[in-house]
């Protein structure tokens, strides 16, 4: 039990910055509570004792504002960031080392008891914050949820899932640096700006349209010369591209890159 609380508290130190001691961590974080709470809840929960499992839980979401239903299933080394509002389902699974931030739900759409209605994730998946993940799916491992993203369909390994409904991002590799690396690197929020798919998406039509402006700008100077007596070769790439007049530097700081 120790070894498992000293485990909890070192992903911790490891993952927030804002920690400064294992103590610190031990008195002041309800994400670490909220954990050991619900393994007792579990435990009740699959012994026989129903009702001592849910008033765990209950007791631990008054104190923590953290909902860990007790027959859901919790990995080792999982830190729920801030926490408050977080709601966790009977059937759901969280892999080992997973990290979960404020707001998220992982919540299911049947109706249906006994059916496995939330959703389970894999090892290093980061839930950021406001998220909903919803449905009896697999969340691969090291892959990220996107702040305030609606998933409610399977996300592979590696891969990204960003807005509403969700859109997967594949890995660049196919496969997730998080899982395959020897040291892990931690992404906070679990989303970076070049995870976005709609400003890539933009940033290709701009290079699109750079580059078909710039073609136009030779057609265009290539004429002008045929039609003055002079051969095509003598249009040069270099005096085109100083005349066509396409923003892409401008258009590309609108979208953040």
């Amino acid at each position: 039990m120790f070894t498992r609380l000293r485990s909890d508290i070192r992903c911790i130190l490891d993952r927030d910055p804002a920690a400064r001691s294992a103590w610190e961590v031990l008195t002041c974080y309800p994400g670490l509570h909220a954990i050991v709470l619900h393994r007792r809840a579990h435990w009740c929960w699959n012994h026989g004792l129903p009702w001592l499992g849910r008033f765990i839980s209950h007791l631990s979401r008054f104190l923590t504002g953290i909902e860990i239903h007790p027959g859901a299933k919790i990995g080792q080394r999982v830190f729920i960031d801030h926490g408050m509002g977080v709601v966790i389902g009977e059937t759901a699974e969280v892999g080992d080392g997973c990290t979960i931030y404020h707001g998220v739900t992982l919540g299911g759409t049947s109706l249906y008891k006994g059916a496995k209605r939330h959703p389970t994730l894999g090892r290093d998946v980061v839930v950021s914050a406001g998220a909903k993940v919803l449905g009896g799916f697999e969340v691969g491992d090291g892959a990220k949820i996107g702040s305030n993203a609606v998933v409610i369909k399977p996300v592979p390994a590696g891969a990204t899932a960003v807005g509403i409904p969700a859109r997967i991002i594949p890995s660049k590799a196919g496969e997730s640096a998080d899982v395959t690396a020897p040291q892990r690197k931690f992404t906070a929020y679990g989303i970076t700006q070049e995870d976005d798919p709609l400003s890539q998406a933009m940033k290709g039509l701009i290079d699109n349209a750079d580059s078909q402006e710039h073609q136009i700008a030779l057609l265009w100077q290539a004429i002008e010369k045929l039609s003055a007596g002079k051969p095509a070769a003598d249009c040069m790439p270099g005096d085109a591209a100083r005349q066509h007049q396409f923003e892409k530097d401008k258009l590309s700081q609108l979208i953040g890159e």
